[in-house]
């Protein structure tokens, strides 16, 4: 038993290492003769035990090597060291060439007496070639990211520290590779940024998200300032450890320097623009106004003369007050095209409208146009001012029955829509009422469909219309929130539709408002003591003027702070302002009249269609405005503090 054990041990050992097919691993002799083959070193090298047992083992080495002694000096090495690793090209029996992991290690007998060695060789082919691979992959990113000269790319550890560095960094940043490795990239931001901890939240950000951009100022190594759009991207390794980042930065000066000018450009073209519209407007007003005021001027002036004769000049006085109407008028379109007219907006029932102004349309419109309307059995309430709805669509009309100077028909017909932001974009979605007025005119060519809307523009010839009807309801229309869209084909007629949003539940109609006509009568009025406001002498004159032939007493003042001097040395029943005035507004001096004199009815007059909204719900006169206007407020704002309710009203309708 005990000298079987040793044999059969022996046994296992030869029939493991003969197993073995992923290793070459055979005896040499003391001077490098194979004497031992196994399974391992047939498949890899090719040589069966029986062609390579008695050779020398030089013959798997390359003609180089040997001629080098690299096999002899593998086994010296093994001798005196007792071991010999290497790595490197050997030859198979076809002659072909496979990457080798070589150990060779010395065989020794009990005495120590070198008897051969053991050498085992590993095929690491394979191995080598991916590790080639990925050696030439990452030298073609180096020399790519190297190569780059419009970005720059760069790495850093986890805390900021540069750790690679790109010419194209080197280009615009101003450093060289060797000025700035284990630089901590801060460096290029602003002393302003760095102090804000800039640098620092651009890599938390990075870090918890994944990916930093940001544009802004950065620093060059000589002190300029860039433009620059960055970008840093966290680097984690397969166990999702960070290790670092990519710093990716683009200089965007020339780009950014270029789209300032072109801002530039936009704005002195828009103002351009704005300066060419706003002297078509002050042509266009200038010419109306001119109009009007030469028949006022002219009226008062023949009236004067007339008057030293005794003669009757009520003829002239009427016609100076019918052009005043009608530059009233004008003032009225002028803010529905600006968008400040005052709407009192309300659940409007657009065929209940239509219907009431079918007298009006047709002995506004003359007997050669007929009139045909086409509405559903149902149409929603718009939400929209009703008076101004009124004369919008008067105004559409009259420029319909305009383009048919022959006479024709004008269809007005109104529907039901859907809008959303992607069909339209000026409008807002929702659910929407298009009021269409449709003639079939001569129409528009596309020149002047693009100019229709243009305030002033018109195609009816001198003296014939102001040109402001279309961009009157054009203005009326937004202001509602709505739009305005017309079509035209020429020679086919046009189509101008309004879309006015639906009203919701809660609007209300307005209530009617008769207006009863007034006939001053001092004797039936209580005199009062008023204090009239003004900054403009012949305004506050004629103000007053009005105030004392209705039988009041009336002190005067130019200022806010002229009228509350006034205030301190005495009393007075009511006080009426302009708002629009220099240092002190007449809201702002209603407000300070709240605190010293409460209950004090105050009136402001104005001539715009905004209040501070504070102030919306004081009584208010709108100019111009009559005598008549005059009084009735005066007894409102009179009855309402004998009575000790407390004042509040919309502004009075019109007589326009």
């Amino acid at each position: 038993m005990s000298t079987a054990e040793p044999e059969n041990s022996g046994n296992r050992f030869e029939l493991l290492v003969q197993s073995v097919t992923d290793y070459a691993i055979y005896m040499l002799s003391v001077d490098g003769t194979v004497i031992s083959w196994n399974a391992g070193a047939r498949r890899f090298k090719g040589y069966e035990a029986d062609e390579i047992i008695g050779q020398h083992f030089s013959r798997f080495y390359t003609p180089e090597d040997q001629a080098a002694g690299i096999p002899a000096l593998a086994l010296n090495t093994a001798d005196r060291e007792g071991r010999f690793e290497a790595e490197g090209w050997r030859v198979r029996k076809d002659g072909t060439h496979f990457w080798a992991n070589v150990v060779i290690d010395p065989i020794r007998d009990s005495a120590g007496q070198l008897i051969g060695f053991a050498k085992v060789t590993r095929d690491l082919t394979e191995r080598r070639a991916a590790q080639e691979a990925l050696r030439a992959s990452e030298e073609r990113f180096r020399l790519l990211v190297e190569s780059v000269t419009d970005y720059a790319i760069y790495m850093l550890d986890p805390v900021g520290t540069i750790t690679s560095w790109n010419a194209g960094a080197q280009r615009f940043k101003g450093y060289a590779a060797g000025e700035i490795l284990g630089q901590n990239f801060s460096r290029f931001y602003s002393e302003e940024d760095r102090m804000a901890g800039v640098p620092s939240r651009a890599l938390d950000t990075a870090a918890r998200e994944g990916r930093f951009e940001a544009e802004g100022w950065r620093i060059r190594k000589d002190g300029s300032r860039f433009w620059a759009s960055v970008v840093i991207d966290a680097i984690r390794n397969p166990m999702g450890e960070l290790i670092g980042f990519a710093k990716i930065t683009r200089d965007l000066t020339e780009r950014r320097e270029t789209q300032l000018a072109l801002e530039e450009a936009r704005e002195a073209i828009f103002q351009s623009q704005k300066m060419d519209a706003i002297g078509k407007l002050t042509g266009g007003v200038a010419h109306d106004f001119n109009n009007l005021l030469a028949v006022i001027v002219g009226s008062l002036d023949l009236a004067r003369q007339r008057l030293g004769t005794g003669a009757d000049i009520s003829r002239y006085i009427d016609n100076a007050m019918t052009a005043a109407d009608r530059g009233a008028t004008l003032t009225q379109r002028m803010l529905a095209f600006a968008r400040r007219q005052e709407l009192r907006l309300s659940s409007v029932d657009c065929v209940a409208l239509i219907r009431n102004m079918a007298g009006l349309l047709k002995s506004t419109l003359g007997s050669t146009v007929t009139i045909e309307t086409r509405f559903p059995l149902i149409l929603s309430s718009a939400h929209a001012d009703p008076a101004q709805l009124e004369l919008a669509l008067l105004n559409l009309a009259v420029n319909a029955r305009d383009a048919m100077p022959n006479g024709g028909r004008i269809i007005i017909e109104g529907t039901d829509a859907k809008v959303s932001a992607a069909q339209r974009p000026d409008l807002a979605t929702g659910d929407y009422v298009c009021l269409s007025v449709i003639d079939e005119g001569e129409g528009m060519d596309e020149v002047t469909l693009s100019r229709a809307r243009e305030p002033f523009f018109t195609t009816k010839g001198i003296g014939k219309g102001t040109g402001l009807g279309l961009s009157m309801v054009h203005g009326f229309a937004q202001q509602c929130g709505g739009s305005l869209i017309i079509s035209s084909v020429p020679g086919q007629g046009t189509s101008v539709s309004l879309w006015l949003p639906v009203a919701v539940g809660s609007d209300e109609p307005l209530p009617q408002v008769e207006v009863q006509p007034f006939v001053p009568s001092v004797a039936s009025d209580q005199p009062l003591v008023i204090l009239a406001v003004d900054d403009d002498d012949l305004v506050l004159t004629n103000t007053a003027g009005m105030l004392e032939e209705l039988g009041h007493t009336v002190f005067q003042a130019g200022s806010g702070a002229d009228a509350l001097r006034v205030l301190s040395e005495g009393d007075v029943d009511l006080v009426i302002t302009d708002h629009a005035m220099p240092h002190m507004t007449g809201a702002q001096l209603a407000d300070a009249l709240d605190e010293s004199h409460p209950g004090l009815p105050v009136i402001i007059i104005t001539g715009y269609a905004e209040l501070p909204p504070h102030a919306t719900k004081r009584l208010r006169l709108d100019k111009p405005f009559r005598q008549a206007d005059l009084a009735r407020i005066l007894a409102l704002a009179h009855g309402d503090r004998a009575s000790g309710r407390s004042i509040s009203l919309e502004p009075p309708p019109r007589d326009f």
